[in-house]
């Protein structure tokens, strides 16, 4: 699979290289993200709510979560009515932009702290997907088709901790995230993302390449 081929997926990702990083926010890394990780945990947290009346009578019981609601509704509504709403594209679109840029910043790929709105260093782009040209049963069976995908990125994301940690501590003493390092964390967080607009955001029938480019 060639960079090129990669880069023309539906879902792609890149950050820009920081020439300097802050030692002092690097050092408190997991501290200052605190605040926009509790906002994107109340966003995509899973759990059980119960639905009531005003006189308190219980109608039902809600599980799941905002992101595994959404991938189920969207299959359902590509295998039922054959259409992708735009609204709820954008959303989950803007949701994973959101998400990215935390990682990127708990991963020390930028200094800058995650914004709900703004693209800042983190440059994510999801095609809107043409629906009447997507097989209509596919999105029942593709989060089982990503199976190997998931295999691999275990590994791959084990690799992602050892990375950042070492990274830290290179931050710390030069001010500098090792080139290859950042290219490995972003090549993974890439392929994260593919796997994730295949078998969860449903925008393309095209198998995620295993690559990291």
């Amino acid at each position: 699979m060639t960079a090129q081929t990669s880069a023309a997926y539906a879902a792609r990702l890149t950050v820009d290289y920081p020439e300097r990083l802050d030692r002092f926010t690097t050092f408190f890394r997991l501290i200052w993200v605190i605040p926009i990780a509790l906002v994107l945990g109340l966003l995509t947290a899973s759990g059980n709510q119960t639905i009531v009346t005003a006189s308190g009578e219980q109608l039902a019981s809600v599980g799941g979560g905002l992101l595994a609601g959404l991938a189920t509704a969207t299959a359902l509504m590509i295998v039922i009515r054959v259409r992708y709403p735009r609204w709820w594209f954008d959303f989950a679109r803007e949701l994973t932009r959101f998400g990215t840029r935390v990682g990127a910043y708990v991963a020390l790929l930028t200094d800058r702290y995650p914004s709900t709105v703004d693209e800042q260093s983190v440059h994510l782009d999801i095609e809107y997907p043409d629906v009447e040209g997507l097989n209509r049963w596919l999105p029942l069976v593709k989060w089982l088709l990503a199976i190997p995908h998931y295999i691999v990125l275990a590994f791959l994301w084990i690799g992602v901790v050892l990375a950042v940690v070492i990274a830290w501590f290179a931050i710390l003493i030069t001010g500098r995230y090792p080139h290859a390092l950042f290219d490995y964390v972003v090549g993974v967080l890439r392929w994260t993302l593919r796997v994730s607009a295949y078998g969860f955001l449903l925008v393309t029938d095209r198998y995620p390449p295993f690559s990291l480019r």
